[in-house]
C-alpha cells in the first residue's frame, strides 16, 4: 500500500508534457500545473494557447510564474525519497514501446520474447529470468513490430522461412500453401544470411579502404598542383617584374627619343619661324621705302630709284615646316599605332574578340551594359585610343564590305547622321569587293585603285593630313589623301556592312 501511494504522489506531481517530476512549476489559469519549458515550447508552436489537459484556450497568452509552494513542495518530497523513476521504470511515450501486461499507465518496455510476441517492462520481464521454461525465450530490444513474426493465415509463430518463396512462414504453411516446398528454420536462413552480410561487408570495407586510397591519391595530387600552381606563379611574376622593368626602360629610351626628335623639330621651326620673321620685317621696311617712293613728284628721282628698291630677295618657304609623308611601306611602319576597340562603344550585334582587336558583325545582340558612348541603330565601333601627332595602322577585312574611318570622340552616337563620313566628325573610305569610295559630311567621292582586303591608314594630325593606301604584299598604292585642319584628338572606326562581316587592326609591331 506504500509503494502505492508514493506511486500516486509521483503522479501528481508529474508534468503531463513530459512526464517527469515538475521542474520550476507553473500554475496556468485553468488550475493545472507544468514544467516552466514544456509549457513554453507547447505554446510556441501553437497560434491559440490553451491547456493540453482540459483545452480552455486563453487570449492573451498567459504571463507564466514560478509556483513557489509547489516548488517546494517537489524538492521536499525528493529529499523524503521520491525521485524521478530510473530510466527502465520510467512511463512509456509517444514514441516508446510499452509494456504489454501492465494495466492502466504502462511502463515503458525494456525487452520483448520473440517466443511470447510480448513486450516487458523490468518488473513483467522478471519471470523470464526466473522461470526455466522460459530463460529459453529469446529475448531482443522491445520492438514494436512482433506482430510481424505471427503468419496472417494461421495466427502462428512464424519460425520457418521458405527458400522456394522466398518468405518467412509458420510450420502449418509447410503442409498448406508452401507444400513441397525448400524450407529451412528462420535462424539456419538467417546463419546463411549472415555469412553473405558478413561477406558484403568485408567487401565495403574493402571498397571503403580502396576509396580512401585514391581520395589520398586524389589529395596528394591536388597538393602537388597547387605546388606546381605556386611554383608557375611565382616564375611568372618574376617574369612580369622583368618585362615591367625592361617596358619602362624600353618607356624611358622612347621618351628620350621623342624629347630629342621634339627639341630637334622645335629648333628647326623657330629657326624658320626667325627667318620668317627678319623677311616681315625687311618687307616692311621696303614696303615703306616704296610708299615713300610712290609720292616723289620729281619723275627722274622715282625713275632713278624704283630699279634699286623693287628688287626683292627669294622668300622663304613656309610648306618646308611640314614633314614630308613617307614614300616606302617601311617608312610608314615606323609611325605603326597599336589600335583595339572601345567595348562601350561597340553597337550590340558587334562581338570583339583578338584582344579587342577584331569585330564581327553577329545575327544575335551581346550581352554588352548600357553605356552612353554605344552607337545605337550603326554596327559600328570607336577605338580606346586617341590619335595625335603621326600615326600608321592596317586594317584587314572580310565579308561584304567595310567601312575604314577616323572620328572625333563628341561624333553622335544614335541615327542615319552618326555614320562614319555622313557628318562633319568623320573621314571613312568605303571598301567592298567592287570599288572604293571616299565619305565625309554626307559628300560621296569615287576612289579608284587596286582591290585589296587589306588598307592601310596614315595620319598626321599636326599637318591635317589624313590618307588611304591599298595593300598587296609590300605594294603600297594611294586611295584618297585629305588635307584639312584637325581640331580635336581622332579615334580610329570601323564600321561593318551585313552579318559575317570581320575587320580586325592588325599586328604590326
Amino acid at each position: 500500500m506504500a509503494q502505492k501511494g508514493v506511486q500516486l504522489d509521483r503522479e501528481t506531481f508529474s508534468c503531463s508534457i513530459c512526464l517527469d517530476l515538475l521542474k520550476d512549476p507553473v500554475t496556468i489559469p485553468c488550475g493545472h500545473s507544468y514544467c516552466m519549458d514544456c509549457i513554453k515550447h507547447h505554446w510556441d508552436g501553437e497560434l491559440i494557447h490553451s491547456c493540453p489537459q482540459c483545452r480552455q484556450s486563453f487570449t492573451p497568452r498567459p504571463v507564466l510564474l514560478k509556483n513557489t509552494m509547489l516548488a517546494a513542495l517537489v524538492e521536499e518530497l525528493k529529499k523524503t525519497g521520491l525521485q524521478a523513476a530510473p530510466a527502465d521504470h520510467c512511463y512509456a511515450g509517444a514514441e516508446d514501446v510499452a509494456c504489454d501486461v501492465c494495466t492502466g499507465r504502462k511502463l515503458r518496455a525494456c525487452k520483448s520474447c520473440l517466443v511470447c510476441l510480448v513486450s516487458y517492462c523490468e518488473k513483467h520481464l522478471q519471470s523470464h529470468y526466473d522461470v526455466a521454461q522460459l530463460k529459453k525465450h529469446k529475448l531482443v530490444e522491445p520492438s514494436k513490430k512482433l506482430q510481424e513474426n505471427i503468419c496472417s493465415r494461421h495466427d502462428e509463430v512464424m519460425k520457418l522461412f521458405c527458400r522456394t518463396d522466398q518468405q518467412c512462414i509458420c510450420y502449418i504453411c509447410t503442409m498448406d500453401e508452401h507444400k513441397g516446398h525448400d524450407t529451412v528454420s528462420a535462424a539456419a536462413e538467417r546463419t546463411e544470411r549472415q555469412r553473405e552480410l558478413e561477406g558484403s561487408r568485408l567487401n565495403i570495407q574493402q571498397r571503403i579502404q580502396d576509396r580512401e586510397k585514391e581520395v589520398k591519391l586524389l589529395q596528394q595530387e591536388v597538393e602537388a598542383v597547387n605546388g606546381s600552381a605556386d611554383k608557375a606563379v611565382e616564375d611568372s611574376e618574376k617574369m612580369f617584374t622583368e618585362l615591367i622593368r625592361l617596358m619602362e626602360k624600353r618607356s624611358s629610351d622612347v621618351k628620350q627619343q621623342l624629347r630629342s626628335q621634339q627639341k630637334r623639330e622645335v629648333s628647326r621651326v623657330k629657326e624658320l619661324q626667325e627667318k620668317l620673321e627678319q623677311e616681315i620685317s625687311e618687307l616692311k621696311r621696303r614696303d615703306a621705302e616704296l610708299k615713300l617712293l610712290s609720292h616723289t613728284e620729281d619723275h627722274n628721282q622715282f625713275l632713278h630709284s624704283y630699279p634699286s628698291l623693287s628688287a626683292l630677295s627669294e622668300p622663304t618657304h613656309s610648306s618646308s615646316i611640314n614633314i614630308p609623308e613617307p614614300t616606302t611601306r617601311a617608312g610608314f611602319l615606323q609611325y605603326s599605332q597599336e589600335v583595339t576597340l572601345d567595348p562601350n562603344t561597340a553597337y550590340t550585334h558587334l562581338l570583339l574578340s583578338e584582344g579587342s582587336r577584331k569585330a564581327t558583325y553577329m545575327g544575335q545582340p551581346q550581352s554588352y551594359s548600357s553605356h552612353p558612348d554605344r552607337f545605337i541603330g550603326c554596327s559600328q565601333v570607336l577605338s580606346r585610343e586617341s590619335l595625335t601627332g603621326r600615326c600608321y595602322w592596317e586594317v584587314e577585312w572580310r565579308g561584304l564590305g567595310v567601312l575604314v574611318a577616323v572620328a572625333y570622340k563628341n561624333i553622335i552616337r544614335a541615327g542615319n547622321e552618326c555614320r562614319f563620313g555622313f557628318n562633319d566628325k568623320s573621314w571613312s573610305l568605303d571598301c567592298n569587293q567592287l570599288s572604293y569610295t571616299f565619305h565625309y559630311n554626307s559628300i560621296k567621292t569615287p576612289v579608284s585603285g587596286p582591290l585589296s582586303s587589306r588598307v592601310g591608314v596614315y595620319l598626321d594630325h599636326r599637318a591635317g593630313v589624313l590618307s588611304f593606301y591599298s595593300i598587296v604584299s609590300e605594294t603600297m598604292t594611294l586611295l584618297h589623301r585629305v588635307q584639312t585642319t584637325f581640331t580635336q584628338p581622332l579615334h580610329a572606326g570601323l564600321w561593318l556592312i551585313d552579318h559575317g562581316d570581320t575587320a580586325e587592326f592588325c599586328k604590326l609591331k
